[in-house]
């Protein structure tokens, strides 16, 4: 694997689909890159504060996060803006940082978006020193956070759950990104779709692997497998890789992290 030049990588992983696996994408990919010795952040954009909880374990989520930042932005203040830095916190595994969320967000997000304040987080994230790779994980909504996220990332991840529905939502999501990298991120793609809750042995979502092949996405060759070992991680506030580094589920994500550009 190699980052774009100049180093610093940002990537969103993004449906506006729910349920289809973007924070526990965001977070083992994460991993993998922090367990290869990068440093890395996981920015949590979704008001849900999956991300953050999967990242915080024992400890709990950090009582400051992603929105002391944007309230910090809200409106205009002769005072200087707190540093990005000051909301990222480091969680139990080494070379891994989180800037969290919380339910603050939701309400946040239509006061923001009235300023028209979309572009703070990509002025932040570049400006950040010290990191190799951002992840961010957002809600299932094209909405502020998610517009602000996109316009911030070199590339989109977008997780895909081998159903009907995801398939009209991966055509919608499409759309909606091609907008946001003519109108403000020129440099923005899809990077790949990630098929995620795989069956090997049912018919169905080969199927549907397929018809994604065939309407043009570029699919990453790593599939992740349905397995309730993934709960299992959740439940111990352990991505895979530091979880059971020996399972199938982790040997995939390290095989997917191996296929980003």
């Amino acid at each position: 694997m190699s980052l774009k030049s100049g180093g610093l990588m940002i990537r969103v992983v993004f449906n506006q689909k729910g349920g289809v696996g973007k924070s526990t994408i965001a977070c083992n990919l994460a991993a993998v890159a922090a367990s290869r010795g990068k440093q890395v952040l996981v920015v949590d954009l979704d008001s849900q504060c999956n991300a953050s909880q999967y990242l915080s374990g024992s400890s709990g989520v950090p009582n400051t996060g992603i929105a002391d930042f944007f309230k910090d932005h809200l409106y205009v203040s002769f005072f200087p803006s707190k540093n990005f830095e000051s909301v990222i916190h480091a969680t139990p595994f080494d070379g891994l940082f989180l800037a969290a969320a919380s339910p603050d967000l939701e309400e946040m997000g239509p006061k923001l978006e009235s300023r028209y304040k979309m572009f703070k987080l990509k002025e932040a994230l570049r400006r950040l020193e010290g990191f190799d790779e951002i992840y961010v994980d957002t809600p299932p909504a094209l909405n502020f956070f998610s517009r602000s996220a996109l316009i911030a990332a070199d590339a989109c991840l977008v997780p895909f759950d081998c159903d009907t529905f995801s398939q009209y939502a991966l055509q919608t999501l499409a759309r909606g990104i091609e907008e946001i990298r003519a109108d403000h991120n020129e440099s923005l793609h899809i990077e790949g779709v990630v098929i995620n809750h795989f069956q090997a042995r049912a018919s169905f979502p080969a199927k549907a692997v397929a018809m994604v092949k065939e309407e043009g996405y570029p699919v990453f060759p790593a599939y992740i497998s349905s397995s309730i070992k993934i709960r299992e991680s959740h439940f111990a506030g352990q991505p895979m890789v530091y979880f059971d580094p020996k399972h199938k589920l982790s040997q995939e994500f390290e095989a997917l992290y191996c296929c980003l550009s």
